[in-house]
C-alpha cells in the first residue's frame, strides 16, 4: 500500500483507494444503494460516493492517529465536516482509471450532484470546501422498493403547494452562501397572482410533488432596456434586491413583445432527457396561450447562472447577446417562432445528463 508521510500524519496516496477499500467491498456498498429508491442515483454517482466516503473515513481516521496498515472492512460515518479539495476528489474520481475522464471542475459538479441527492452536505468557507456524509447505509431502509421509475407529468404552478419545495431546491442549486427560501417562495407566489399562466411545474405522479419548474415572464415595454443592459443589472431571485428591475405587462398589451425567463429548473436527481424534453415541450404549449394576452410576443430571453443551464440553453438554440464585462454571464436569446418550431429531443441528443 502506497502511504506518504505529512508531518506525524501518514495519508494515502488516492489513486491506491482501492487498496484501502478494496473494490469487492465497493462493490457491495454500491448494490445496496442501487437497490434503494434514491431518484438519479446512478451507478456512477453511487460509485462515486462510495469511493468519497471510504476516502473521508480513513483520511479522519488517519488525522486523528487510528490509521492501520489494514484495509477497511466496512464503512461506517464519518464525524462532522472534513476538509476535500476538488482537486482531492478529481485524483480520487479519476484518478485510478487508466485515461483522466474529468477535470477538477468536473469533481465540483459531482460533488454538488452529490448534495442534490442528499447523500453528503458540503461546506465552503471562502478557503476550504469541507464535506460530511450524511447517508449511511442503515438509514436508506427507509426508502422503499419501487419496480417503476417515477413518472412526471406537466402541470399548472400552484402557488399554495408548489412554492415552497420550489424555493428550497431553487436555494439549494444557485443559493448555497445565502439561501433565502421564503424570501423566493414569497416572490413565486407574488408572480402566480401577477400572471399565472406563465408558470408551470412538472409534478410527479405518486405524490403530486413539484420536480421542476418555470417562469414565462411577460416584459412590459419600459423594462425591454434591461435586456441590453449587464445581466447582473436584472439579478432579483437570485439577489437580496428589494426592487424587482423587471416590470410584468398586464394581459392585453399589444406593446408587450418580450418573455423573460425568470427561471427553469429541474431538481438534479430528476434531470434526464426525457423530463427535460417534456418541460421545454409544454413551454411550447404555455408560449401559445401565452400569444393569446400579448399578440405581439416575438422575443424570449433567458439568464443562465450555471454553465450547465447555458449549455443546455445553447444546445436548444438560444444565442448569446449583451455579456458581464467580469463574470462569465450573458443575456440568451430566442425568437418565439423558432422556440415553437423546435425538435427538443433532437437538439439535446448531444448532452450527457447523468
Amino acid at each position: 500500500m502506497v502511504l506518504h508521510k505529512r508531518g506525524n500524519i501518514c495519508l494515502m496516496n488516492l489513486t491506491s483507494i482501492d487498496q484501502w477499500f478494496p473494490l469487492e467491498q465497493q462493490r457491495k456498498y454500491v448494490s445496496l444503494l442501487k437497490g434503494q429508491v434514491r431518484v438519479g442515483l446512478t451507478r456512477c454517482r453511487a460509485e462515486y460516493f462510495v469511493r468519497l466516503w471510504a476516502y473521508l473515513l480513513l483520511k479522519q481516521q488517519q488525522e486523528l492517529g487510528k490509521y492501520s496498515l489494514r484495509p477497511l472492512s466496512e464503512l461506517h460515518l464519518p464525524k462532522g465536516f472534513i476538509p476535500c479539495t476538488h482537486r482531492e476528489a478529481y485524483e480520487l474520481f479519476y484518478g485510478h482509471k487508466d485515461s483522466h475522464r474529468g477535470s477538477e471542475r468536473a469533481a465540483g459538479m459531482m460533488i454538488d450532484k452529490l448534495v442534490d441527492l442528499g447523500l453528503i452536505d458540503k461546506d465552503f468557507d471562502g478557503n476550504t470546501t469541507c464535506i460530511r456524509i450524511r447517508s449511511p447505509l442503515p438509514d436508506l431502509d427507509h426508502f422503499p422498493p419501487s419496480e417503476e421509475p417515477i413518472q412526471l407529468v406537466p402541470d399548472a404552478f400552484n402557488p399554495r403547494t408548489d412554492a415552497i419545495p420550489a424555493a428550497n431546491f431553487f436555494v439549494r442549486l444557485y443559493l448555497r452562501n445565502k439561501p433565502n427560501p421564503q424570501r423566493t417562495a414569497t416572490i413565486l407566489r407574488r408572480w402566480a397572482q401577477q400572471y399565472p399562466t406563465g408558470m408551470r411545474v412538472l409534478r410527479r405522479s405518486d405524490n403530486q410533488h413539484a420536480a421542476g419548474f418555470y417562469v414565462f415572464y411577460p416584459v412590459a415595454t419600459e423594462s425591454e432596456k434591461n435586456f441590453f443592459l449587464p445581466p447582473h443589472k436584472s439579478f432579483y431571485l437570485n439577489s437580496a434586491a428589494e426592487t424587482d428591475p423587471m416590470k410584468i405587462a398586464v394581459p392585453g398589451d399589444h406593446n408587450c413583445t418580450s418573455i423573460f425567463i425568470r427561471c427553469w429548473q429541474i431538481d438534479s436527481p430528476y434531470k434526464q432527457l426525457i423530463n427535460v424534453c417534456k418541460l421545454l415541450d409544454d413551454g411550447k404549449k404555455t408560449l401559445n396561450r401565452m400569444l393569446a394576452d400579448f399578440p405581439n410576443l416575438c422575443d424570449i430571453y433567458a439568464l443562465p447562472l450555471h454553465p450547465a443551464q447555458e449549455q443546455l440553453a445553447s444546445a436548444a438554440g438560444f444565442q448569446k447577446t449583451t455579456q458581464h464585462a467580469q463574470q462569465s454571464l450573458s443575456w440568451m436569446y430566442m425568437a418565439v417562432d423558432q422556440y415553437l418550431t423546435l425538435n427538443f429531443e433532437q437538439a439535446l441528443s448531444v448532452l450527457k445528463f447523468d
